[in-house]
């Protein structure tokens, strides 16, 4: 076995690029000898401190600390640098499965979602709903993923899993009532009953709750037709309609399969009587 390998031969056994090597010798982690030649000759004490580098970045180690610990290695600093390791460990394990919780439950609801019965109309009781929101003039799709966008910046270290994030958007409603379809004045996110700021709440209570699938373009008549159910019923509509998006363009890039909810709140049963 070679007591000493260049640049080059390193670069390849560590999958190292030749610039980190570099950078690694300019802080004083690696110090290659030179041979007649001016190259750089590593040792197979340098080996040793890579295999130690890899091992410490792959757990978020800053060069700093490793640089410190292979400048004062002691039994006692190994001793140290493992428990810490050990905790970094347990902490990526616990990033780990909170990441597959929120996978589960992001399949969970996809698939309940995939199997919902559209262009029913159904009254739900709901809880009272915590939501921030940003106002914009919408009439694209284009328009509505920016403006989501937007609102998720504003409220990123409150929404740290926008896959599972409750979107919905509130209609322009005198465009809607002229027939046009697909036009908003607002985008909104329900939060997590935990979270602190809001902006507005959706009061608790009974709902119009009706699922359709598909183009947004429908949403004119689909609205009109909840409408008018809601006064054959009897009911009076207490709020203006809004749409919740179960299935969207962050799951398909088939707008055929979009699934849609749009809600109204409405008065009881007893109060419509």
């Amino acid at each position: 076995m070679k007591e000493y390998y260049k640049i080059n031969e390193i670069s390849k056994l560590y999958g190292v690029g030749t610039d980190s090597l570099r950078y690694y010798e300019k802080l004083g982690i690696l110090k290659p000898h030179r041979d007649k030649n001016g190259y750089r000759l590593y040792s197979l004490k340098d080996m040793y401190k890579l295999n130690m580098i890899r091992d410490l970045r792959s757990l978020d180690f800053s060069m700093q600390q490793i640089k410190e610990y292979l400048d004062e290695q002691s039994l006692f600093n190994t001793l140290s640098t493992l428990r810490q390791e050990i905790s970094l460990v347990h902490s990526r394990m616990d990033e780990l499965k909170n990441k597959e919780r929120l996978l589960r439950k992001r399949i969970s609801s996809l698939t309940q979602a995939m199997q919902k019965e559209t262009g029913v109309f159904k009254i739900i009781a709901l809880p009272q709903r915590l939501c921030v929101r940003i106002n914009e003039h919408i009439t694209r799709d284009e328009e509505m993923d920016f403006v989501m966008k937007k609102l998720h910046r504003i409220h990123e270290e409150k929404i740290k899993d926008f896959g599972n994030q409750t979107v919905g958007a509130s209609f322009a409603m005198e465009k809607l009532s002229r027939g046009e379809s697909n036009v908003y004045d607002s985008v909104f996110f329900v939060l997590d009953a935990h979270i602190g700021a809001y902006d507005f709440e959706l009061p608790e209570g009974d709902y119009l709750s009706c699922f359709y699938r598909g183009s947004y373009e429908q949403n004119g008549w689909r609205v009109q037709e909840a409408l008018s159910w809601i006064q054959k019923q009897g009911l009076r509509a207490l709020g203006s309609p809004f749409e919740l998006y179960a299935i969207d363009n962050r799951d398909t890039g088939l707008e055929s399969e979009f699934l849609t909810e749009i809600q109204i709140r409405v008065s009881s049963p007893q109060e419509g009587a």
